[in-house]
C-alpha cells in the first residue's frame, strides 16, 4: 500500500480519491471515520480512525509511502488532533506528508483558523517527516453559500479581496504532488485561483451565474457580531466566520500565486467558471 488519502467522505479528498483510483495503479488507502459514508473506488481499501485515535491511526498508516492529511473539521481541539496525526504518521514510518492547510497560515493571521493551521506547520517541520505544505485560500465552491436568504452577502471585508481558488484546482494539485512527493520535498504552495475578487464581484458573478439578485453589505465589526449571535454557536466559530472577511479585509488574502499551473499544467479557473461549470468530480 502506497498512498493514503483522509478525508475521502469529503469534497476535496474525495475529489483526490477518485483521481488516484482513475489514474494510478498503486495502491490506495482511504481513511475515514464513518466506512458507509467511503466512496466505492476501483482497487482502494478502506481503513477506519479518528484523528484523536494514536492507535487506529497508526495501524491504518503503516506501510504508507505517501498520506494526504486533510485538515479535521473546525473544533477548539483542532491543533491536538492534528498533532495526533502527525504523530502517528511518525510513528507509521510514513514516507511523505502533504497537509491542506491555508493561505497566510500565521501564529498572528487575521484569520482565526489559520492560526491553527500555522500551529500544525510548525509540528510538521518538527516531527522529521518529509512533507508538503498546500496552502488554500477561500473556496471558490464555498462563496454562493455565503448569500443570505435575502440576496445578500454580509460582513465586514471592506474592498477587501480574495484568490479564491476551486476545490477542483485543489484536488488535481494535491494528485500531482502524490504522484511524485519527493520533487516537492519541503515546499510550500499557496494554491489560489487566478485573480482576486472583492466581495461586491463576486456577488455580481454569483448574479450572473443564477440569475438572482445578489449583492454585497459592508458591516462594522459590531454589526458583523450582532448578525451571527442568532446562531446560537460557540464564540471561537463566530470569530472564525468574522475573521474570514476581516482577513480579507487586511489584504491576507489578495495575493494571486502560480501554484496551480505550475502544479496541474492547466491554467487556475476562474470565479465564474466554478460557477457556471459543471458540478465538481
Amino acid at each position: 500500500m502506497s498512498l493514503v488519502v483522509t478525508g475521502a467522505t469529503g469534497r476535496l479528498g474525495g475529489r483526490v480519491a477518485r483521481r488516484l483510483a482513475a489514474t494510478t495503479a498503486e495502491g490506495l488507502r482511504l481513511l475515514v471515520r464513518d466506512p458507509g459514508r467511503a466512496p466505492r473506488l476501483p482497487g482502494a481499501e478502506v481503513a477506519v480512525a479518528d484523528y484523536g485515535d494514536p492507535g487506529a491511526l497508526r495501524a491504518a498508516l503503516a506501510g504508507a509511502r505517501t498520506v494526504l492529511m486533510v485538515s479535521a473539521a473546525e473544533s477548539p481541539d483542532r491543533v491536538d488532533r492534528h498533532r495526533a496525526f502527525v504523530d502517528a504518521a511518525a510513528a507509521a514510518g510514513v514516507g511523505h506528508l502533504v497537509y491542506t492547510s491555508f493561505v497566510g497560515a500565521a501564529p498572528d493571521a487575521t484569520f482565526t483558523l489559520a492560526r491553527d493551521h500555522a500551529a500544525t506547520e510548525e509540528h510538521i517541520r518538527a516531527s522529521g517527516l518529509a512533507f508538503t505544505i498546500l496552502r488554500d485560500n477561500l473556496y471558490a465552491d464555498f462563496l454562493p453559500l455565503m448569500v443570505g436568504d435575502d440576496g445578500v452577502i454580509r460582513g465586514p471585508g471592506g474592498h477587501g479581496r480574495a484568490a479564491v481558488v476551486a476545490q477542483d484546482d485543489i484536488a488535481d494539485a494535491a494528485v500531482a504532488v502524490l504522484r511524485a512527493p519527493a520533487a516537492h520535498a519541503g515546499a510550500t504552495y499557496d494554491l489560489t485561483g487566478p485573480e482576486a475578487l472583492s466581495f461586491a464581484e463576486m456577488a455580481t458573478a454569483i448574479s450572473a451565474a443564477t440569475g438572482r439578485p445578489v449583492r454585497y453589505e459592508p458591516e462594522t465589526l459590531a454589526e458583523a457580531y450582532a448578525s451571527r449571535a442568532h446562531y446560537g454557536v460557540p464564540d471561537w466559530q463566530v470569530d472564525a466566520w468574522v475573521s474570514t472577511y476581516t482577513a480579507v479585509a487586511a489584504g491576507e488574502l489578495a495575493a494571486v500565486d502560480p501554484a496551480v499551473p505550475r502544479l496541474t499544467g492547466r491554467p487556475a479557473t476562474s470565479f465564474a467558471r466554478v460557477l457556471t461549470g459543471p458540478a465538481g468530480s
